[in-house]
């Protein structure tokens, strides 16, 4: 049909005859619209892949504390003990201070209720050695120094008699040698007396006179002579004197300085020992304040680890954990090692929390619904036991982020997206596609481009 005339009959002839087939036929009109729709949806497609998309690193954590003080912690008895009484219930909130577990004595070292009592005892005991020590030393020292100034009077003295004899010898042997004169004299005027007597010069009575003279003479000679050498004994024996002076003297003063070096030696022993019993004074005191396990801050007591009385338990072992009060709360993070390199301190990051529904569209931020908003304050230099990295994330507020919720509890779960630079969305396809990990704008090490 060739559709020339302008009066239309196919109007008529779906009026006047009803042609099912024909009215099944798709208008062509509605054909159009769709072909418009089609073209409507492609165009804004297109121009969707223009828009910016923020590139983002997720990863997995849980609630924790940013300060070690404020994250779980066991709380250990010092010294071993046997429970006597529990002060306190799982969940129950303790103050700073509060008794958690009262234990008594099991070593018995420590059994005698008056062990403080006794120990000052023997402090007293030792001091009083001590003093007793010190006195004698002070004795021997007064002993030695009188032993010395002894010493140089005996010396002196022993000197002076050896100066003596020297002089008293000097004199002798001058006597000896006047008198050896006077002999030689009298030998030679006897020898005249002779000659002379027999030319009859002299009497017999002059004669013998003279040799009465000769023999007194001669004793005298002897006699002088004994006297010299008893002069020199008595020298020999003043020289022997003085030097057994000394050695004397010198042996009284070293003994007395040995027993005084006894006596500081014992002294020094005497320091040792009341030194360890005032260590152990101390010790017994401090022990007895263990008697009694307290809360070392403010907290919950989350569980116990030890139940009943009587039960015993060893030095150093845990008895309960204590969940600190008003933590500063953070999020710790766990993510690949292939996005840390692209990670800075500062960095926003959005958390999902469980416990709070929220819709999150990681490139679109600002339209998350539910989420809440951190940043990076801590990047781990060794990765963890995962193999992953540890992210610590504080909070962050703004004009637009909620403060985090005030319920959060240490060890909940979350999910988090640490925000990086904006690209559009087709090249975030395109990457996500290739399996390339994001890009920066500038280096990880520059503070440039780094959105908080």
């Amino acid at each position: 049909m060739l559709n020339i005339s302008n009066t239309r009959v196919d109007d008529a002839i779906l009026r006047h005859f009803p042609l099912k087939t024909l009215r099944a036929l798709p208008d062509l009109q509605a054909g159009r619209t769709m072909g418009r729709w089609m073209l409507l949806i492609l165009f804004i497609g297109l121009a969707t892949l223009f828009l910016p998309w923020q590139q983002n690193i997720n990863g997995e954590g849980e609630v924790t504390a940013l300060t070690p003080q404020d994250r779980p912690q066991t709380v250990q008895n010092a010294i071993a003990g046997r429970i006597e009484r529990w002060a306190v219930r799982d969940g129950q909130f303790v103050r700073r201070g509060d008794t958690l577990v009262v234990i008594s004595e099991v070593k018995d070292d420590y059994f005698d209720p008056n062990l403080t009592t006794r120990l000052g005892e023997q402090l007293d005991a030792k001091k009083g050695s001590q003093d007793a020590t010190v006195t004698k030393i002070s004795a021997l020292d007064n002993q030695i120094a009188a032993l010395q100034a002894g010493l140089v009077v005996k010396l002196e003295s022993a000197r002076n008699k050896v100066k003596q004899s020297r002089f008293k010898v000097v004199s002798d042997s001058t006597d000896l040698i006047a008198q050896r004169t006077n002999y030689r004299i009298a030998s030679d005027r006897l020898a005249r007396s002779e000659k002379m007597h027999a030319d009859g010069l002299i009497s017999l009575t002059d004669l013998e006179s003279r040799r009465l003279k000769l023999q007194e003479d001669y004793a005298k000679l002897v006699g002088q002579e004994a006297k010299l050498n008893v002069s020199r004994q008595e020298l020999a024996n003043a020289q022997l004197d003085l030097a057994n002076i000394g050695a004397d003297y010198r042996e009284k003063i070293a003994k007395a300085q040995s027993d005084r070096s006894s006596a500081v030696s014992y002294r020094a022993e005497a320091d040792g020992e009341i030194s360890k019993i005032n260590n152990k004074i101390s010790s017994v005191v401090v022990r007895q304040g263990l008697y009694v396990i307290r809360a070392p801050q403010d907290g919950y007591i989350v569980r116990s680890f030890k139940a009943g009385i009587g039960e015993n338990i060893k030095e150093g072992e845990s008895i309960v954990t204590l969940q600190p009060a008003n933590p500063l709360i953070g999020v710790e993070l766990f993510v690949r090692p292939n996005d840390v390199p692209l990670i800075q301190r500062g960095r926003t990051v959005r958390l999902e929390f469980d416990g709070w529904p929220a819709m999150q569209f990681s490139g679109w931020p600002s339209v998350a619904v539910g989420t809440f908003a951190g940043e990076v304050a801590v990047i781990d230099a060794v990765s963890s036991a995962n193999g992953k990295y540890r992210l610590l994330v504080r909070p962050k507020t703004g004009k637009h982020d909620p403060n985090w919720p005030a319920q959060l509890r240490v060890g909940s779960g979350v999910y988090g997206w640490v925000m990086l630079d904006d690209v559009p969305i087709w090249y975030e396809i395109w990457r996500q596609l290739n399996g390339f990990p994001p890009s920066l704008k500038a280096e990880p090490n520059s503070e440039k481009g780094v959105k908080k």
